[in-house]
């Protein structure tokens, strides 16, 4: 096993989280941290980061000519993510 500058503990669900500066994070809020800094790094100022569906669905609203009720939904990775804009 690789080690690694950080403590990864097992919380009570089973999953795998990351321990640092006596905070619990999850792989999720890891990724978020990436993507912030990357924006960060090209330039961006990044307040907050959402998911593909969510902005799908702020796309769609910003082109819309009628009003509708729509659902954006990402089904894959192993999560199923909805975002329903009225």
């Amino acid at each position: 096993m690789q080690t690694v500058s950080f403590k990864i503990v097992r919380t009570s669900n089973g999953d795998s989280w990351v321990e640092a500066h006596d905070k619990m994070y999850s792989p999720s809020q890891i990724g978020a941290f990436a993507t912030k800094d990357a924006g960060q790094i090209a330039g961006l100022n990044v307040l907050r980061v959402v998911s593909k569906p969510t902005a799908a669905a702020f796309a769609y609203d910003l082109q819309k000519t009628n009003d509708k009720i729509i659902a954006v939904y990402d089904l894959g990775g192993g999560t199923f993510d909805i975002f329903i804009q009225f």
